[in-house]
């Protein structure tokens, strides 16, 4: 057992080497090929069919939906628990009493926390007079959303319990006493609503029943949004929590409900990825190819399944740069303005969507530097000939005007319009849950201020967060998959333990980055646009953070992502168009994807697994903690 555990521990991440240097030695070379830029165009008469026919988008929309459906279910499964304390009391200078039956014996406490942050003192009593300390309950900022056992050592049989809020205004959600099986002790309490809930309480905390990661601050703030008090977590804008609350409003105060927008986003995500492709290289092979591909991406699978604000920023990103290419290749405004739309909406969520609108600036830009020089370029064909006499002396003409050019300054209002104003307004109107808690109307002076205000505050911060972590990473150890964040790990008396981490599946992150080279050569050598715009894309994410002194995690490289799928689809699509046997390259190189992404399983879902074949198996490099 121990050397066939040796044996796949090395034999895993050298087939799967083997096998990225072998997809790539189907590549066709570069300096001559067909590209996608420079496809032969056929217009060919349609064929007569017979009323009644499918639509020609039907098999491509019975794709998306297999694929995306095929997705849900795992993405879905054990997402977390639908039941949970949903009312919670301010515990503030107040103190509880739960009066227990007479011949009960509590085993353990098990205490589920609200927001904010403060001290209990636990004190068990045999007859409601004398009373014996037991416990001392810190709720930091940390520990919220989340069940909590305490099991104090005690020589007698309580009959009372009491908890006595001593500092701070926390807020309690649910008080439930267990006994040795495990089973709620029926309990009368003065304040009824910390236990109108036992069957609520699990037999211990586990990222199914309670909140992990960033959930301490994001879900929390969602449900202050839904209850009109003033937001903890202030340094990202408001549009990201306002959606995971209404998961929330929808689905309760509990984990599914506070990561089911997150997830059903990162399913929709693969549609419009699929559409993206199909915009970008047409057919059905490489758009379905490339949907399968993100499909099977750890980071897409582990970041949707979690209450942060990183998914709404990744698919808002998608639709910004989706719509953008379909204005660049069609001159569409209605695309142009759905791109602002999309990018305001993206700003609203988190503002490394910002780093995306310079990319969108740029692509714009270099669009209508094009389309200048071209206009500049007459061939001397078309130029006016010079009669044989000679000019004739009459006085000159005006010079014509550039035509583009009011078309250029009619554009540049547009954009002033779709990509400055309507953001602006989206990102003000955001901030109405901040304005309702304190009852600021919305047009106001104190509503500005305030906007302004967190701006200035959200600046700062991410200015000088130098907090250190065990799982902090650079830029430069994202392009290589180096250093992956682990968001939850458990371990387990059986041996066994349950994980949760971030980070790219190898075979996208490395095949996707070294499918940016032929891009760049492509672009640079080859003036191929669409190669240049998936690069732009790409960089316009990460060149930003190269300078980012401030704290760090490979989750940040989630929008570039997206690029590294783009790029190998754009790799995919010059092996179709340059080699006869490319289906082989391309369907084995996503099957090596998806079989990956079943390997990795347990440790991105939080199965249970063996503890020293997870770590022989799936810590390919020693800084991966798995």
């Amino acid at each position: 057992m121990n050397a066939l555990r040796v044996l796949l521990e090395y034999a895993l991440p050298i087939a799967a080497a083997l096998l990225l240097i072998a997809f790539f030695t189907g590549l066709p070379a570069l300096k001559s090929c067909l590209l996608p830029g420079e496809e032969p165009v056929s217009s060919p008469l349609p064929r007569p069919g017979r009323r009644g026919r499918f639509p020609a988008w039907l098999p491509d929309l019975l794709l998306v939906l297999l694929i995306a459906g095929a997705y849900a279910v795992p993405a879905f499964t054990n997402l977390g628990d639908r039941d949970a304390p949903q009312t919670f009391v301010p515990m503030h200078g107040r103190t509880a009493c739960l009066t227990l039956e007479a011949d009960a014996v509590p085993s353990r406490l098990m205490l589920y926390t609200g927001i904010d942050a403060g001290s209990y003192e636990i004190l068990y009593s045999e007859d409601g007079e004398s009373w014996t300390a037991a416990y001392n309950f810190e709720q930091d900022y940390a520990s919220v959303l989340k069940w909590h056992a305490l099991t104090p050592a005690l020589s007698m049989r309580p009959r009372y319990v009491q908890i006595r809020c001593t500092s701070g205004t926390p807020w309690l959600g649910e008080l439930t006493l267990l006994d040795g099986d495990g089973l709620p002790i029926p309990v009368s309490c003065d304040i009824p609503q910390l236990c109108d809930e036992a069957e609520t309480a699990p037999a211990a905390q586990s990222y199914l029943n309670s909140s992990y990661f960033d959930e301490i601050y994001h879900a929390r703030t969602a449900w202050e949004h839904l209850n009109g008090i003033w937001p903890y977590e202030i340094s990202h804008p408001p549009l990201g929590k306002i959606i995971i609350s209404l998961g929330i409003r929808l689905l309760g105060m509990t984990p599914f409900g506070w990561r089911f927008m997150g997830t059903l986003f990162g399913v929709l995500m693969l549609p419009v990825l699929y559409l993206f492709l199909k915009k970008l290289f047409g057919g059905r092979a490489v758009p379905t190819l490339g949907t399968l591909l993100f499909a099977s991406d750890f980071m897409h699978y582990t970041q949707t399944r979690i209450a942060t604000v990183d998914t709404y920023a990744v698919f808002f990103i998608l639709l910004m740069y989706l719509c953008m290419y379909v204005y660049l290749s069609r001159e569409s405004l209605p695309a142009l303005g759905l791109s602002g739309l999309f990018f305001g909406l993206g700003a609203a969520s988190k503002w490394t969507c910002i780093y995306a609108g310079g990319g969108l600036a740029v692509l714009w830009l270099l669009h209508w530097i094009g389309r200048f020089v071209r206009a500049r370029r007459k061939p001397e064909a078309e130029a006016d000939p010079v009669p044989e006499e000679g000019p004739v002396l009459e006085e000159s003409p005006e010079p014509e005007r550039d035509p583009l050019l009011p078309a250029f300054f009619g554009n540049c209002l547009f954009c002033m319009v779709f990509f400055v104003f309507l953001p602006c307004l989206i990102y003000y109107l955001s901030y109405f849950p901040y304005g309702q808690a304190r009852g600021i109307p919305l047009f106001s002076r104190d509503y500005l201020e305030m906007v302004w205000d967190n701006q200035q505050f959200m600046l700062s911060y991410h200015l000088g967060v130098n907090a250190e972590h065990p799982y902090a990473s650079r830029w430069y150890q994202w392009v290589l998959d180096i250093r992956p964040i682990l968001y939850y790990l458990e371990y387990f008396d059986d041996g066994t333990r349950s994980s949760i981490c971030a980070f790219l599946n190898p075979a996208i992150c490395w095949g996707g980055l070294l499918s940016l080279f032929v891009l760049g050569y492509t672009a640079l050598f080859r003036r191929d646009r669409k190669a240049a715009f998936i690069l732009l894309g790409y960089l316009a994410q990460l060149i930003p953070w190269m300078f980012v002194r401030r704290i760090t995690f490979e989750y940040h490289y989630f929008p570039s992502s997206v690029f590294l799928i783009l790029a190998l689809c754009y790799v995919f699509r010059l092996m179709k168009l340059n080699r006869p046997n490319w289906l082989p390259y391309t369907v084995s190189f996503t099957a090596v994807s998806l079989l990956l992404f079943g390997l990795f399983f347990p440790a991105l879902g939080g199965l249970p697994v063996d503890n020293s074949l997870a770590t022989g198996l799936l810590g390919w490099l020693p800084t991966w903690p798995l």
